[in-house]
């Protein structure tokens, strides 16, 4: 690695921020101080300034203020400066509504087996189809992800930018068998929003020549289900937010393909 990092900033959501891993830095961003960006700054002894929030949208990073229950976030640009030289971005995946949908059908599959309110929901299931996200919401999340990258190099000319994507939720063999209350059909369903969002980045990245690190071409063997996770599984409602989400197996994976991408950059 000829370049040294000093100074680097983590732009992103959920992917990103961490949620349910200890420690938690940041609880209205959801943000761990174990999550990728921590593990890749510790590592180059790198600054860090961490503003990855939960939720956020491509266009909470860029423009708009984000609402959280709990505090107000400031787009997350604003924390790249003149003198950043390393910014990861993990993002996009609420401009499809990805993380929200397989949240809110575990929740359904989960409650269509209790005896209270289990025949209202599965019909409720009968009567909503899975619906993949329209062009229009792929390309705005493959130019929110380019403005981003353009609107960071305006901030810090010198800055490496690293885009991030979505480490896989299910392995190939969960969409044949099913796993943990979500059927094949519905596995396959989100698999297919995932490789979407896949393209989304790789677009992305070829329009402004950022880095990218393809998370979501890891090896099989650590979906949600498999015997070396690195997702975590659907959780009880006062720990949703972590669920569906890496781990901290998953965390260190991804710095660790970071910290290898990086060495190998001129």
């Amino acid at each position: 690695m000829a370049q040294e990092y000093r100074h680097m900033v983590a732009i992103g959501s959920s992917f990103a921020a961490g949620p349910g891993i200890e420690p938690v830095v940041e609880p209205a961003a959801m943000r761990s101080g174990s999550n990728y960006a921590h593990l890749v700054a510790e590592a180059l002894g790198a600054e860090l300034v961490d503003v990855s929030v939960s939720g956020a949208t491509t266009a909470t990073i860029l423009s708009e203020v984000q609402k959280t229950p709990r505090k107000r976030f400031a787009p997350q640009i604003e924390s790249v400066s003149a003198e950043t030289d390393l910014v990861t971005v993990t993002a996009g995946g609420n401009d499809l509504g990805y993380l929200g949908s397989v949240l809110s059908q575990g929740l359904m599959n989960r409650f269509s087996t209790t005896p209270v309110v289990g025949s209202a929901v599965r019909g409720m299931q009968r009567r909503r189809d899975l619906v993949l996200p329209d062009d229009a919401r792929l390309q705005g999340a493959a130019d929110g992800l380019a403005r981003i990258v353009e609107q960071t190099r305006a901030r810090a000319p010198r800055a490496t930018v690293v885009l991030v994507d979505y480490l896989p939720l299910f392995d190939e063999v969960d969409a044949a068998s099913g796993v943990l209350g979500f059927s094949p059909v519905q596995i396959r369903h989100f698999r297919r929003i995932a490789r979407l969002l896949s393209d989304a980045y790789a677009h992305a990245a070829a329009a402004t020549g950022a880095e990218l690190i393809a998370a979501s071409s890891y090896p099989s063997g650590h979906g949600v289900a498999s015997a070396d996770p690195w997702i975590a599984p659907l959780q009880p409602l006062r720990r949703l937010g972590g669920s569906m989400h890496p781990n901290a197996a998953g965390m260190r994976a991804v710095a660790s393909q970071i910290l290898a991408h990086l060495q190998e950059l001129p």
